[in-house]
């Protein structure tokens, strides 16, 4: 680490420094690993004016153009992928195998996806009602849209919302987290010497108190023509206002097999120590059978949990305990598990009252609630705000595609934990989670639709 670093903005193809920084701390030492640029809301209009200007050029660019660019841009993220990936690790604290060997994979593969679908993007020629009247739908680019974007998979979120812009012909500006500065940095400046020109992508980070400043600022600015967001329920509604999270359900039927149910639902909670915006935050199972899947879950974790990142939040687990809430495993229950860095936690009975049955812990901690009937589960699992991932286990795959169904979620997995993304799915939710899609037809996200009739 190199803590006399400056991570500067990036504005049409410059690094801008000032004397306006803040530290970045790192999670593993929390230490300052290096400082970044806070911008200014000179410099965020600065960002804004230079997509707006470089609009009309890229957008006229061919598809073949884009393609070649993001294309090599991957390449060039996959062939510094070590060193991508310790920046990853030093700012929000993630394992090498997480950060080497899923985020950045993730990301390459994504990118390399939305280049293959740019040949695809045509519009059409509808039939309309008057006769001797033709008639064609355009998609075309909305123009700057801007990005605001979270810190807990940056280069797969940056990837997201920077290369559907690009290669859908808008030019973008990306307000990265506070949290993760030098990783979007690696994004842009990967996309610059795979040959994008300068202005197309612009990266802007400011300290998180100047935060809703400089976001309004580019809000404000009539030049924005689209705007698309990653991360609170909360913030997303204040930008909707001005101008997505999760609480994801795995539902465990009698049926099923305990022992994957139980690896799935570990798994989903607690990889990267919880902080997936799909992570299964709830485990809803049979009443039948929730003694059985604990004493399996509290085994398989004791075998397996080694841990190397940050305890869940003590008060969601103190008010929980508190309320009458039970330690299925979790500080006390794993005292013999050596060098455990982080503490998963599961609680069971735990009231409807309580914060954690609303709120998004995003931290290594799941609750289990038990059920009687598949109508009672779906009414626990779609009681909340939020309906980003679910899953399903079950030996009846009739049974489960029944219940997908009915659960309100962006997407559901049938015996496979709720962290699931992958290119050729649509990745977005409902509810409190969001609207809108990435990854497949995600690309129509950013295009918009001319009608154009024509009389003979």
């Amino acid at each position: 680490m190199t803590d006399d670093l400056t991570i500067p903005l990036f504005i049409n193809g410059e690094k801008v420094t000032h004397s306006s920084t803040f530290d970045v701390i790192s999670p593993s030492t929390g230490a300052t690993c290096w400082k970044a640029v806070s911008a200014t809301p000179e410099d965020a209009i600065k960002a804004v004016e230079t997509a707006k200007e470089t609009f009309p050029a890229w957008s006229q660019t061919k598809p073949s153009a884009r393609i070649a660019i993001l294309l090599k841009a991957a390449d060039i993220l996959e062939k510094n992928a070590e060193e991508y990936a310790t920046h990853i690790m030093t700012e929000m604290g993630a394992d090498r195998g997480t950060a080497q060997f899923f985020v950045l994979p993730l990301a390459i593969a994504m990118c390399r996806d939305i280049a293959g679908r740019i040949s695809s993007v045509c519009g059409g020629v509808p039939v309309v009602a008057k006769e001797g009247q033709s008639a064609m739908v355009w998609k075309e680019p909305y123009g700057f849209c801007l990005g605001i974007v979270a810190w807990n998979a940056p280069y797969v979120i940056g990837i997201r919302s920077a290369a559907t812009a690009i290669a859908t012909g808008n030019t973008t500006v990306i307000k990265s987290s506070e949290l993760t500065p030098r990783c979007y940095l690696s994004l842009v400046k990967a996309s610059k010497d795979a040959g994008l020109p300068d202005g197309v992508f612009n990266v802007v980070t400011c300290r998180r108190e100047d935060a809703p400043l400089i976001v309004n600022t580019m809000i404000d600015n009539p030049a924005v023509r689209k705007i698309n967001f990653t991360g609170s329920a909360s913030t997303g509604r204040k930008i909707a206002r001005t101008c997505v999270g999760g609480k994801n359900s795995a539902v465990v039927l009698a049926d099923a097999d305990l022992e994957a149910a139980a690896r799935e639902c570990l798994a989903g909670a607690f990889l990267k120590a919880g902080q997936i915006c799909m992570g299964t935050d709830r485990i809803l199972c049979h009443s039948s059978i929730a003694s059985n899947l604990m004493d399996i879950m509290t085994q398989q974790l004791k075998e397996t949990a080694k841990g190397s990142e940050a305890p869940p939040k003590c008060e969601l687990v103190s008010e929980a305990i508190s309320q009458g809430a039970q330690l299925v495993a979790g500080t006390d229950a794993q005292a013999d598990i050596p060098s455990a860095g982080f503490v998963p936690t599961i609680l069971s009975n735990f009231s409807e009252t309580s914060s954690l049955h609303h709120q998004e812990a995003f931290n290594p901690l799941v609750t289990i609630t038990t059920f009687d009937t598949d109508d009672q589960a779906i009414e626990l699992a779609n009681d909340t705000e939020y309906g980003l991932h679910a899953a399903v286990f079950t030996k009846d795959l009739r049974k489960g595609l029944a219940m997908a169904k009915r659960l309100e979620a962006g997407a559901v997995h049938i015996n496979s934990m709720t962290v699931h993304d992958e290119p050729a799915l649509p990745m977005g939710g409902v509810k409190g989670s969001g609207c809108g899609r990435f990854n497949a037809q995600g690309m129509e996200e950013f295009l918009f639709r001319k009608a154009v009739t024509w009389d003979v």
